[in-house]
């Protein structure tokens, strides 16, 4: 597990309003750097430390506070490698009421391993978070059941019982995935599916969005 600054973390994307992340409405945040590189990750882009945009826990805290949403979503890249100032979001999260599921590639035995020697960040971030699902994307066991989780092997771990709709939630929750089109006409996608599911949604996107050239 790679280790970053205890009070900056770099992130990929913010999300300030998802419901494709989780349940309810939810923030959701994909840190910058990843060191597992599961093959067939659906966010290839986002395993390098470099890019992003640097920002502070504190700073981070308090935009993801300001959205009022139901809670924080972390996604990646992958928390884990950047768990001390994760830690400290996600526990403010918690204390104004609201809820954490962070997503990791890693194992859960993998995590406790990384306790046990001494990885203070990722002890303080397992604390702060109230849902985990851990576990690498295996591209041969595509979950087609379950909402948020890539594949079957991941497991869903809850690690409070502030919030037990969490996992109440994913036994009645369709799996959903977002599609935003920017005035510009960037394309973003959140949330999950297989291959020819993405190819064939932009597809049909970008013939319904894109307008002849005079």
């Amino acid at each position: 597990m790679s280790s970053t600054s205890e009070d900056r973390v770099r992130i990929g994307r913010y999300l300030a309003r998802t419901r494709a992340e989780g349940p309810g409405e939810r923030t959701a945040v994909w840190v910058q750097g990843c060191t597992i590189h599961c093959a067939g990750c659906f966010n290839p882009h986002l395993w390098t430390f470099r890019g992003g945009a640097e920002w502070t826990a504190t700073d981070l805290l308090a935009r993801v506070l300001a959205e009022e949403t139901d809670g924080l979503t972390l996604l990646g890249g992958e928390p884990f490698d950047h768990a001390a100032p994760l830690a400290a979001v996600a526990a403010g999260v918690r204390d104004a009421g609201r809820s954490v599921m962070t997503f990791s590639g890693y194992t859960t035995a993998q995590l406790d391993a990384a306790v046990r020697g001494g990885r203070t960040g990722v002890a303080a971030l397992l604390a702060a978070t109230d849902l985990l699902i851990a576990g690498p994307f295996v591209a041969g066991l595509v979950d087609r059941a379950r909402p948020w989780a890539g594949s079957t092997n991941q497991e869903f771990v809850p690690l409070s019982d502030r919030f037990p709709d969490l996992l109440a939630a994913a036994r009645s929750t369709p799996d959903r995935l977002e599609i935003t089109v920017a005035a510009d006409g960037l394309v973003s996608v959140n949330g999950w599916a297989d291959d020819d599911t993405l190819d064939a949604l932009l597809h049909d996107l970008g013939r319904r969005t894109v307008s002849p050239a005079p």
